[in-house]
Parts: structure tokens; sequence; C-alpha cells
């Protein structure tokens, strides 16, 4: 079942019924089992109980959940700390305006703790693992955000972003990022991490479902003094910035030209060293001033790493923040010269990407590293998006930011969607039309070893599905083995996009026993899919009871 806004507004009108998305969501978070994903998550009985009952509603049946640092009322909210555990009398009021557009709350998702991080790895909760490669961190502290939009569980999440935390995690899982323009999305009912650069976020498959959620999501709050009218920035982006680096960038940079985009490079220096302000400036004794008590109350409630890095704000003096805001118009003074130059900036989202062990050996050193391109953006009120970009050379995901000044969201997001759709993470029902789909058992699934081939190849995910009960599984060694039989049962495939003449490609990279053939859909429609010979299942172990090859495979011991 594709979890798209556009594939469920399409079933939607076929018949598909609320019950039966919610029943499939819970379907696969069941199967993912303790994934760390969750803080809380709603019993299904009591989500089947508020259906949505008008299909005109703009997000109607959408499934989605949000980071457990903004209220739902009738949930708690932890930031990931169970000792400061509240439970809110209302929601905040984009959860109210969501749910007012006929979208389907879930649940809350797991964070880095008190939003403090951009790592996936500081919470009581579990640290929390890219879907994309076994072991890599899923990025923060959105974390569980983001991997439940990656790994098919809800259609958007809300997160938040104040240093980076609605981006890092965006390439880290192969989403898209949105993070608007400080103000134009409320923050009441967040709790505050830098209450002056807070930013409610985006994470979404493709760029059109992120400004969908936006459109909902935005708009003046008079109770909330952050709260802005922006202007609108309508005129589009032509021109921009850029910094050089390795092969795998200047590939991205030939993909942005190649859209007619005119490069010009730019010196980055002033907004890097505006991003070193916010932790090595003033701006964390903000952090320290709402949290502050709670810290020195209860130290023994606090993630080690969390604890060191807010108590350096404790010791900010008044002259210091003066200092710093100082020196930050000082910066922003010298950035003119660049927005006089361009509309936007090109920036990789993160320089390089850590595994969980990686993270583990200097956790605020390397969280440093992730934060480079990202910590400056809301310092120096600048609107941006992550968007995918496949794979480094290393075998890492790749991805791009775009930011500009604040109230160019809407250009912003049309040069993002122009970049994504002519990359490997393009949309999948955007290029139905010029694809043919294609269903994965085993190796060549989202975060197995083969799926680089996939990548490489242009291929786009449609999220999961299920076959027809006319099917076994058998355990081939490396990878499955799918052979259709009278005594079948209905197996989990991922449903791929792929042009004509990349899946003649894939085809000749196929050994035997294992080829492409018709593979039958719990539907009844028919894909082209992986299926196996019949004398290889002779003395191979059945796993058909698995319901598929992942589940499988995290089962061996």
């Amino acid at each position: 079942m594709d979890l798209q806004i556009p594939a469920l507004r399409a079933a939607y009108r076929k018949g598909l019924h609320p019950r039966e998305v919610v029943a499939e969501v819970y379907r696969r978070i069941k199967a993912r089992g303790d994934d760390g994903v969750w803080i809380t998550l709603r019993p299904e009985e009591e989500v089947l109980a508020g259906l949505p009952d008008d299909p005109g509603l703009p997000l109607y049946g959408v499934p989605f959940a949000v980071k457990d640092n903004i209220d739902v009322a009738g949930l708690p909210t932890t930031v990931a700390c169970p000792d400061f555990a509240y439970a809110p009398g209302r929601s905040a009021p984009l959860v109210d305006r969501l749910i007012g557009a006929g979208a389907i709350l879930i649940g809350k998702n797991n964070l880095d703790q008190f939003a403090t991080g951009l790592s996936g790895s500081r919470s009581p909760y579990g640290s929390v693992e890219s879907p994309l490669v076994k072991g890599l961190i899923s990025g923060g502290s959105s974390s569980g955000s983001a991997v439940a939009v990656s790994a098919g569980l809800v259609s958007f999440s809300i997160g938040t972003d104040t240093a980076g935390s609605g981006r890092v995690p965006a390439v880290m899982t192969g989403t898209v990022g949105l993070k608007p323009s400080k103000g134009l999305v409320s923050t009441l009912g967040v709790v505050p991490a830098c209450a002056s650069l807070d930013c409610p976020s985006v994470f979404a498959l493709n760029v059109p479902d992120a400004r969908v959620v936006l459109e909902i999501i935005q708009g003046y709050e008079p109770d909330d003094p952050w709260s802005r009218e922006l202007p609108r920035r309508d005129e589009p982006i032509r021109r921009i910035g850029v910094i050089r680096g390795d092969d795998d960038w200047t590939g991205i940079l030939a993909r942005l030209a190649g859209l007619g985009y005119e490069l010009v490079d730019v010196d980055i220096e002033p907004f890097l060293a505006a991003g070193r302000l916010l932790y090595e400036g003033p701006w964390v004794a903000e952090r320290w001033s709402v949290l502050g008590p709670f810290v020195e109350s209860h130290p023994e409630s606090l993630h080690p790493v969390t604890a060191k890095v807010l108590g350096t704000g404790a010791g900010v003096t008044g002259a210091d923040a003066f200092r710093g805001l100082h020196r930050l118009r000082e910066l922003m003074s010298e950035t003119r010269r660049t927005w006089a130059q361009v509309d936007a900036l090109a920036v990789p989202t993160v320089p390089r990407t850590f595994t969980l062990a990686e993270m583990a050996e200097d956790p605020i050193g390397r969280n440093s590293v992730l934060g480079t391109y990202t910590t400056f953006a809301n310092l120096l009120d600048l609107a941006g998006i992550a968007v995918p970009a496949g794979f480094t050379s290393a075998g890492g995901p790749h991805g791009v930011t775009l930011l500009a000044p604040a109230g160019a969201d809407g250009p912003l997001a049309d040069a993002a969607e122009r970049f994504h759709t002519g990359m490997a993470g393009a949309t999948p029902y955007r290029i139905r039309r010029r694809g043919t789909p294609l269903a994965v058992v085993g190796a060549h699934r989202t975060g197995h070893p083969l799926h680089p081939e996939l990548v490489a190849l242009g291929a786009t995910s449609a999220g999961v599905a299920r076959t027809a009960a006319a099917y076994r599984l058998y355990d081939l060694g490396d990878r499955p083995g799918m052979v259709r039989t009278p005594d079948g049962a209905s197996i989990e495939v991922e449903l791929f996009h792929l042009g004509t003449a990349e899946l003649g490609e894939l085809l000749t990279k196929i050994a035997p026993p294992l080829g492409l053939g018709s593979v039958e859909l719990d539907d009844g429609s028919l894909v082209t899919g992986f299926l196996c010979e019949a004398h290889a299942a002779a003395g191979a172990a059945d796993i058909t009871g698995y319901g598929s090859w992942p589940a499988y495979v995290n089962a061996r011991p």
C-alpha cells in the first residue's frame, strides 16, 4: 500500500476505507518490532474509533506522527525524558490543524533527549537506526519522525528543527525534510529548545506531500510571541550559490546545472561562523534558561551527553550574550553580500555520515560535524529544504539542502522538487507512466546488500505490498527464493518503479535460479517481480511462515 498523499487519495476514490489504511499501518509497525521509532503509540482501536468521515477533507485518511516534544491532548509529552513528562491540556495548534484536515494521528516519535543532538542516539527510549544502511544513525533530533516516514509507517511526520533536526535525519533516511521560515508555523505547544530559533518541520517521501502539509499547518497565531506574518517571496530561483567538494558533490552540482540553474561560487565561511555560535556562543544559555532548573534538580534523569551539552549554558553571562548577538549581526551583514548575488544556496546536508558505533566514540565532536551546514540556518533567518540525492561512492546516503532567505519557502520548494524529481528519489506516482512496477523480495530491498544496484538504476520505492496467497519463500543463503505454488501464502514485497531500459539492465545482473516474472499482488494486479525456479527450493529451508525476507533475517541468530 502506497501511503503517499496522491496515491491514498486515488485509492480512497476507488473505495479504500481509512480503517484499511490504519490496519496496514499497525501491521507494518508490528512487523518492525522494537525499532525505537515510537515513544507513545496510540492503541489501534482508539485510532479506529476516531476516523475522519468527510472524504472532502484535504488530508482525509492520511496517517501521520509527531515528535514527542509536541503536545497532543490525551498523550504524554516526554521530550525523551520520562521524569520530565507531563500531560498537556490541549494539543499544539499545528496538531489540531492536521486532525481538522482529516489526518490520522498514529503516535509520538522518539527523539534525542530535549531535542538536543543531531544523531538519534541520545534517548532512554533507544537509539534509532536508519532503514537505509544497517548500523547507520538515523540522524536527530527528530529521529523517530524521519524513520517513521522512511519505513513506510506513516505518510508524513512533524519534527522540529533548531540546529538541523529536520534536515539531518532526512538525508540519513532518504526522506524530504522541509524546514519552514521561522515563525511561519507556530511553536505553541512545542517544548522549547531555543525558543527564538525553533521551527516545526515536515518529513515526507516527496516535496509535494511536504508542501501540502505545510499549507495546512502554517499561519499566524496571535497567542504565539514567535509567530509572524511573513511577506512572501515569489520570484523563482535562478542563481544558486555553491561550494566545491568531492566527486560525489560535483555530480550533484552538475545535476543542478543541468536543470538550468546558474551556479555561483560563494564564500561559505560567514555562514559556518554563524553556525558555530549556536553551541560555542550564548544560545546554549537559551536552552538552559528553560531546562536549567529541571537539570539541577534531576541530574540523574538526563542522558550524560545531553547533560554535558546543556550544562555549558549555565555559565553564560549577560556580556557573553551581547557579544554573541553583535557577532551574529556582523555575520548577517557579511552574508547579505552573498544574497545580493544569488537566490538560494545549495550545500551538502551533512559532510559525512556516521554509524551508531562511531557516534558513541565521540558524541559531541561528531555531532558538530553533522551540523556543519545546518546550524546557521535559523540564526541567519533562512528557510531550508533537504532532499535525498542517492548514495555516495562510499555507500552512504547523500543529500542536498537548498536554503534561501525567510519568506522564499515556495520558490525554494519548487527548486527542490525539480531536483528531487530528476534524482533516484523522484516520487513514484509522478513517474508511473514512464516506469515499470517491480516487486522486490529480498536482497534488493531498501537497507539490504543489493539495494544500491536499484538506486544506481534510478529505481524509486513505492512502499511495501503483499502478494496473493499463492507463494512460498525459501532461504537460498544470502537471498530468498519465492516460488508460486497451489498451497502458498501471502508474502511481503517492496515495490519499486524502474524504467524499461533499466529493467532490462537489471535482468542481466540476476543469476539463476532467480529471474523476473509476473507476480500477483493481493489486490489481483500483476507486476514484474523476482521469482525463483522451482527446482532450487528442493532442500532449501521453507521460511514462508515469517511472511517476509526482512522478518526472517531479523529473527536469525
